[in-house]
C-alpha cells in the first residue's frame, strides 16, 4: 500500500495521539485510578494538640500501621491502627489567699491512646488526596477512678501519596470526644507503602 503525502501527517498524529494516550492511561494505573489492590504503610508521626489537653501537654508523637485498598477509580478505603502519646509536661498552679500567694509545680502525666479507623481517600489528582475516618480510640491508662475509656474519633485530612516510591504525606486533625472530655491534635503523617 503506497502513502500518499497528505496521509503521512495525519498518520503521524494519529501515533503521536496513540503514545500520549497509553502513557496517560500507564501514569493513572501506576497511581491506583485504574488499579484494585491492597497497599500496607507503616507512617510516623507528629502531632499538636488541641483542646482540653493542651494544657497538659504540647507534642504528641506516634506510629501508625495502614490498610489501604485502591478502588476502580479515584478511591481508597482505608483501615488504620497504631499508638499515639501524648507526652505531659511540667505546669505551675498559683493560689492565692489574703495573707499569702503560693506556687506549686506539676508534671502532667503521658496520655496514651490506640486508635482504630476505617476511612476513605478521594484523589482529586493523581497525587493528592482528600481523607476522612472515624473510629475508636482506646485509651492506655486508667484514670483517677481506675477507668480506661474509649473516645470517638474523626479526621479529616489531606494528602500526597506517589505510588513508584510509595510515599505518603498526610496533615490531618484527630478529633477525640467522649466522657465530657473533648481534644485534639492536628497530626503530620509520613509513611511509605508497600505493594499495590
Amino acid at each position: 500500500m503506497k502513502i500518499t503525502k497528505t496521509l503521512k501527517p495525519a498518520l503521524a498524529v494519529i501515533a503521536v495521539a496513540g503514545l500520549l494516550f497509553s502513557g496517560s492511561a500507564k501514569a493513572q494505573k501506576a497511581t491506583g485510578y485504574d488499579s484494585q489492590g491492597f497497599r500496607f504503610g507503616i507512617g510516623a508521626e507528629a502531632g499538636i494538640p488541641t483542646g482540653d489537653i493542651r494544657p497538659a501537654s504540647h507534642f504528641a508523637l506516634g506510629g501508625t500501621a495502614r490498610l489501604q485498598y485502591d478502588l476502580k477509580g479515584p478511591v481508597s478505603l482505608m483501615l488504620t491502627s497504631g499508638y499515639t502519646n501524648f507526652f505531659g509536661r511540667d505546669y505551675t498552679v498559683t493560689s492565692t489567699t489574703s495573707n499569702s500567694t503560693t506556687t506549686v509545680g506539676y508534671k502532667a502525666s503521658d496520655y496514651g491512646i490506640i486508635p482504630l479507623k476505617a476511612g476513605l481517600k478521594v484523589f482529586p489528582t493523581h497525587n493528592f488526596y482528600i481523607s476522612g475516618e472515624a473510629g475508636a480510640g482506646f485509651e492506655t491508662r486508667n484514670d483517677i477512678y481506675g477507668d480506661k475509656h474509649t473516645k470517638l474519633i474523626l479526621s479529616p485530612g489531606i494528602g500526597f501519596a506517589e505510588s513508584h516510591t510509595g510515599l505518603d504525606i498526610g496533615l490531618r486533625y484527630d478529633n477525640y470526644s467522649g466522657q465530657g472530655a473533648n481534644f485534639g491534635q492536628v497530626a503530620l503523617r509520613v509513611a511509605v507503602g508497600f505493594g499495590g
